[in-house]
């Protein structure tokens, strides 16, 4: 037999391996690797879609969790796992999207070492102004800002966080200079702002919308470049005087770098039949999120613009990155 034939009978033979593997898929326990501590909201978000999973395939989905480092040592592992549709990982957008800016030393390629399989969903966030604050929408609040750099303050999770970069985004396109006060999480930060010590801030619309239902806060507007359905009354930034503003924050199931059309096909299929289900919407929407249940394809033409997307952000705002 010619060497030809011999390379094209090998080819066929490990198509159709790898056809059987994905017909056969799953024989064993899925592995879900969350990126971050137990008892969050990532947490919760990649037990339900692991639990959602796992009544669907018959097969158990071990949630294991490995935080530390923003995520960066989770995703790390699980870039490592064999590709062959028994390793996936929860991944936010700050761990794909985001850390290539802030680390040049990232320990893993977010582009190359991972197979999207699907965005489950976003996480509507809001900007909010103390009451003291004389601006009713983002209109009147920027020239308030203008009008005397340095005057206002808005506060963050932390340098380089997602809360940070939408500020920095909202400085960056309305020409302002707002003070950033860095803090170590959301909670201390959201406290500040409703006690006057600060002025704004940029968080999750869940997390805010308590504040502002009790008259603390004053939502300005969300985010995404669309309306939350949480709160379809509130404006987004980029209708409010901000065109093309879109800062969306998500979380999706990724998988190792390689893993075979079939089995990503068959993963996503499987995940966007459970996120229809009416108590999994249910659940999300109690949790804040809004479900997105992408294509693998849509979901990593996402990855790649926001990675595009907040490395600008992160040039233009001077951020120094971790060495």
């Amino acid at each position: 037999m010619k060497p030809f034939s011999l390379s094209l009978c090998a080819a066929t033979l490990l198509a159709l391996s790898m056809t059987a593997a994905a017909q056969n898929f799953p024989a064993k326990p899925i592995r879900m690797v969350v990126p971050f501590a137990p008892g969050g909201p990532a947490d919760t978000l990649g037990r339900l879609v692991g639990q959602k999973l796992s009544a669907q395939l018959g097969q158990p989905v071990v949630v294991e969790n490995r935080g530390g480092a923003g995520g960066t040592i989770g995703m790390e592992m699980a870039s490592r796992l064999p590709a062959d549709g028994y390793a996936l990982a929860l991944s936010g957008a700050s761990t794909l999207t985001v850390a290539p800016s802030m680390n040049p030393k990232l320990p893993y390629d977010p582009v190359k070492d991972f197979t999207p399989v699907i965005n489950v969903a976003m996480v509507p966030y809001a900007l909010a102004v103390n009451p003291v604050v004389p601006a009713k929408t983002v209109k009147e609040l920027i020239p308030i800002a203008a009008k005397k750099p340095g005057y206002l303050s808005y506060g963050s999770s932390g340098t380089g966080s997602m809360s940070s970069l939408a500020a920095e985004l909202l400085k960056s396109m309305s020409g302002t200079d707002i003070v950033h006060v860095p803090y170590k999480g959301t909670a201390p930060a959201l406290t500040d702002v409703v006690g006057g010590h600060i002025d704004m801030m940029l968080a999750d619309l869940a997390v805010i919308q308590p504040h502002a239902g009790a008259g603390k806060l004053r939502v300005l507007g969300v985010t995404s470049s669309k309306r939350s359905t949480a709160a379809r009354e509130v404006p987004t930034l980029s209708e409010s005087g901000l065109p093309g503003y879109d800062i969306s924050p998500w979380f999706g199931v990724v998988a190792p770098g390689g893993l075979p059309q079939e089995l990503t096909l068959k993963l996503n299929a499987t995940m966007v039949a459970g996120l229809k289900s009416p108590e999994v919407v249910k659940r999300l929407a109690a949790l804040g999120y809004e479900p997105i249940g992408s294509t693998p394809a849509q979901f990593a033409a996402t990855i790649k613009s926001d990675i595009a997307k907040y490395a600008k952000i992160v040039k233009a705002a001077g951020i120094r990155v971790e060495m």
